[in-house]
């Protein structure tokens, strides 16, 4: 699992995110961070993740790829920029500017889901990441999300 994610370090003001807020209680809580060169989020779908009796809603796997892909994305940058979520120093945060999801396999219920994803670089405030989502070790999902830089305008205020 996941010792250092980068949604740890997030700041107050933008940890409210459904997906991946540390600081909403009724939402997924997606932990991101580095194995290796990639990154990884694991997540345990609940009960009312159903879409039919044993197996997952497309959905949840939708915001699964679409939080992993901002997450990885601020993950390469905060690097880039020579920190780790270690540190402690407040990271980039990101928003989705496209998702791209394609279901390869149905999801079964009652398995830990873990998404791996590779980061690109195609512009220095846009990051494409490839997201492969497996339960045991089988790709049920693959996406793509390109990632931007979140504008100063999306801050509270």
């Amino acid at each position: 699992m996941i010792k250092h994610a980068i949604q740890d370090v997030y700041p107050e003001d933008l940890a409210h995110c459904y997906g991946c807020g540390r600081l909403n209680e009724s939402g997924h809580q997606f932990r991101t961070g580095w194995e290796g060169n990639q990154t990884a989020t694991y997540y345990k779908p609940e009960a009312e993740h159903t879409a039919i009796p044993g197996f997952v809603y497309g959905g949840l796997l939708a915001s699964l790829i679409d939080c992993h892909g901002t997450g990885s994305a601020s993950l390469f940058l905060h690097r880039k920029n020579g920190h780790e979520p270690e540190d402690g120093v407040e990271p980039p945060r990101f928003v989705t500017a496209s998702l791209e999801i394609k279901f390869t396999k149905p999801t079964p219920q009652n398995e830990t889901l873990k998404a791996v994803g590779t980061v690109e670089e195609i512009h220095p405030k846009k990051f494409k990441i490839h997201t492969e989502v497996y339960a045991h070790d089988e790709v049920v999902a693959a996406g793509v999300v390109v990632a931007a830089v979140m504008p100063d305008t999306f801050k509270a205020k």
